[in-house]
């Protein structure tokens, strides 16, 4: 987004947040702006409708709000078009968007406080756990609701490291100086070519958990002070250029890793491609229903003392400045998030499993209440000791997992800092001149957003 587009935009929004106007993204109909529910036109954004879980709760949501005409309007959040369609009176009424993006859009003006909606539709924030409301909650004020929550935790393939005489014992991602030696093991490289990955450290993407792990914190607790030149995080991305550098170097690393495919039934675990990286937990549910005979192995990411580290995302439900139809965007909010709606969602996908002959792994949600009713009414272990074992670990994550901080220029701070890792790993910049620059963009970025 150009820097004129950006400050039109936000102009925009500081207008509609001084003069309350609405726009013709939400009810045109003000007759259902009153009622407790909300009536009238319901406009999304952000969102869609790609499995049983979203159909089931959008299906549920029109069944309970009959008066509420819903458009999903379908497709990935594009801050370009949210901050356009503010700054031109037409915001949707609801949207769906990564929670790391609150605290950026609420202190710029373009979030309605939800305090008026948790009080009206008497939606208790304490049933959605603690990291997934912090991220939502800006200087005390809740501004969305949490919906999924992801966690992070360790893959392994156990043929590859039966291949190369190791056992899930032997992988410690907590000893980083053991790490070179044991991908040196697991990786395969011929003349500079890599054709396995060894250890995949998932950088730029974790480094904020790899610098978690080694005590350290990249952003302060309130989201206003970048610490990008402290030579813990040096120490920190030095590990995971170390391991690149090993595995034939950026360019042919991320060549080879760029062709992985996640989803599907030729993923890089059924290829036997990588041994050991850290990911989100949905990646076991993707096995499960692809390759369930894959030799998977599921442990929790440690900090260098060994203890349990996760870093939590997922996303959340807010409300824009300019939507017509606020009552019913907090009705659908509470509603998609609630326990009764999860469950039906997750009863959805377990049948559909069923009658497909693939295993359920559960439905993680950022309602523990939900988690609780879904795993103890719904999900039994399936026998396969891979999938239940890696379930466990994936829930034993989930109360000790932290969030980056609700900040006014999360979206610029992600930038700076990953950018300049980026330059790193193409060897434009020496990491303490890249850190150093990026210090520099995202002091100046998160000043400009406080004032």
């Amino acid at each position: 987004m150009s820097r004129t587009l950006r400050a039109t935009a936000l102009a925009g929004v500081l207008a509609l947040a001084v003069s309350g106007c609405g726009g013709v993204g939400g009810s045109d109909d003000d007759s259902g702006g009153g009622s407790s529910g909300g009536a009238g036109a319901l406009t999304t954004m952000g969102f869609g409708l790609p499995d049983e879980i979203a159909k089931t709760r959008v299906e549920t949501f029109r069944k309970n709000n009959p008066g509420v005409d819903l458009k999903i309007t379908e497709g990935a959040f594009d801050e370009q078009q949210f901050l356009s369609a503010i700054a031109s009176g037409n915001a949707p009424d609801v949207i769906y968007l990564d929670r790391k993006l609150i605290g950026t859009y609420a202190k710029r003006g373009a979030l309605q406080p939800m305090t008026d909606c948790v009080a009206d539709q008497q939606i208790d924030m304490e049933q959605y756990r603690p990291a997934a409301r912090a991220q939502v909650t800006v200087d005390g004020v809740v501004h969305g609701i949490p919906e999924f929550y992801s966690v992070r935790v360790v893959y392994m393939n156990e043929a590859l490291l039966r291949e190369a005489g190791l056992t899930p014992d032997d992988v410690d991602l907590s000893d980083w100086a053991a790490l070179p030696a044991l991908n040196a093991k697991l990786a395969k490289v011929s003349g500079g070519k890599v054709s396995r990955i060894g250890i995949d450290p998932k950088i730029p993407e974790f480094l904020p958990m790899w610098a978690k792990a080694n005590g350290f914190d990249m952003l302060s607790a309130d989201g206003r002070t970048a610490n990008l030149t402290d030579p813990k995080l040096a120490e920190t991305l030095q590990v995971g250029l170390d391991l690149i550098a090993a595995q034939g170097g950026w360019g042919k690393f991320k060549s080879f890793r760029d062709t992985f495919d996640f989803f599907g039934v030729k993923s890089p675990l059924a290829q036997n491609q990588i041994a050991v990286w850290p990911m989100e937990e949905w990646f076991l549910n993707q096995v499960a229903k692809n390759t369930p005979k894959a030799e998977l192995v599921v442990k929790p990411f440690t900090d260098r003392q060994g203890k349990p580290l996760t870093e939590a995302g997922g996303q959340a439900w807010a409300i824009p400045k300019g939507a017509k139809n606020p009552q019913a965007a907090c009705t659908f909010a509470k509603q998609m998030t609630s326990v009764e709606t999860w469950f039906a969602a997750a009863k959805a996908r377990q049948e559909a499993r069923k009658a497909a002959g693939q295993l359920f792994t559960g439905v993680y949600t950022g309602n523990s209440r939900a988690d609780e009713r879904i795993f103890n009414e719904l999900y039994q272990p399936s026998g396969n000791k891979r999938f239940d074992d890696g379930v466990q670990v994936i829930r034993s994550v989930q109360d000790v997992a932290y969030s980056s901080p609700p900040s006014p220029a999360g979206a610029e701070f992600d930038k700076a800092w990953t950018s300049a890792i980026n330059r790193v790993l193409a060897g434009q910049e020496q990491p303490a001149q890249a850190l150093a620059r990026a210090q520099r963009e995202a002091t100046a970025a998160l000043d400009k957003a406080a004032k």
